[in-house]
């Protein structure tokens, strides 16, 4: 995370309290520092192959066990495919057996997450806190301390090995 998004962010946690009965986390405050995208959806559908599109931007899923970020063991960080946010780092990344690319937590801030009723009973979807993005769906099974599974699309992220630099943002 940039430093200058981290202090605006700490910079927003004395006004809380003026912001009604509902107060933001801090992950919250730093999310609402990262400036959404307003893209149309056919910007996106010419930069992105059509099965990442699909993910992305009409929230479908890939094939389990279809992506090769499942068996992707290197240092590095894990970024949107869309717009290059970084959303996991490495380290975060472990083998949960279900076929799709899991992490036990995002990169502070960026993710934003919803309630799905796709399959008839609530998930927790999450998208990319710049461009709304679909990644996947958070559940509560994952390894301690955290209990947390971020289950993600393959085709949603972009693998960028330790050392080579992140690419720029796009816009």
């Amino acid at each position: 995370m940039q430093r200058r998004s981290l202090l605006k962010a700490l910079a927003l946690l004395p006004a809380l309290p003026l912001l009604g009965n509902a107060p933001l986390s801090l992950a919250q405050a730093i999310a609402s520092s990262i400036t959404p995208l307003d893209k149309p959806h056919d910007a996106w559908r010419k930069l992105l192959p059509p099965e990442a599109y699909a993910v992305l931007f009409e929230e479908d899923t890939e094939a389990p066990r279809s992506s090769p970020l499942n068996q992707e063991k290197r240092d590095g960080t894990f970024v949107c495919a869309a717009c290059y946010l970084p959303l996991f780092a490495s380290q975060d990344k472990y083998e949960s057996g279900t076929g799709w690319p899991s992490f036990t937590k995002p990169i502070d801030g960026h993710m934003n997450t919803k309630r799905d009723f796709k399959l008839f009973f609530p998930r927790t979807e999450y998208h990319c806190a710049r461009c709304g993005g679909h990644q996947g769906h958070v559940f509560d099974d994952g390894p301690k301390p955290r209990g947390e599974r971020w289950c993600n699309n393959g085709v949603a992220l972009r693998f960028i090995p330790e050392g080579e630099p992140l690419p720029e943002l796009r816009s």
